[in-house]
């Protein structure tokens, strides 16, 4: 990777070598910048949230609640419109040290013993990801709307496989992390 990148993606670094054990908070404004660091393409824009990061620090291991609330436009599917949607979601991962760096298990995240922070970008984007509706529509349409519109929309519409290639794509890079 780009150092450059890895420069940006360091201002979601957690320094948790210098805390005393207990609580601990974090808050980060989240803007577009942010989802640039990803090159994923983004379903969503002007994106404006903030992320409170409660760390407690135990002895041995770590425990982090990331909350996500804000705002993001989507274009609607239908009357392709823009309109705002709230994005409200919170991840509560604990983070162990070990050898090398692992996220195969659900919730708990290894970290190198070395590590004296922990980059919660990577959560902050799965917390927004996850807001987003697969299917956008926007509150200004209304149920009549709907209706008509399934009434008149093509039937061959029913025979779309049920998964979304989106959610493969999120899937895959689950797996691959």
């Amino acid at each position: 990777m780009h150092t450059h990148f890895m420069d940006k993606l360091r201002n979601y670094d957690v320094s948790f070598s210098g805390l005393k054990t207990g609580k601990h908070q974090f808050k980060f404004e989240i803007d577009k910048t942010f989802f640039q660091l990803f090159d994923t393409e983004q379903e969503f824009t002007n994106p404006k949230i903030t992320v409170d990061v409660f760390l407690e620090k135990h002895t041995t291991f770590l425990e982090f609640e990331i909350e996500t609330y804000g705002n993001v436009e989507l274009v609607c599917d239908i009357t392709n419109e823009d309109f705002e949607h709230p994005i409200e979601n919170d991840i509560k991962v604990l983070v162990k040290f070990g050898e090398e760096y692992d996220d195969s298990e659900e919730d708990v995240i290894t970290i190198p013993t070395s590590d004296h922070a922990f980059n919660v970008a990577q959560l902050i984007y799965e917390n927004v990801a996850l807001s987003i509706p697969m299917k956008k529509v926007s509150p200004n349409v209304s149920d009549e709307d709907l209706e008509i519109l399934e009434k008149f929309s093509p039937k061959e519409v029913e025979e779309e496989p049920e998964s979304d290639p989106r959610w493969e794509a999120l899937k895959k890079l689950k797996d691959k992390n």
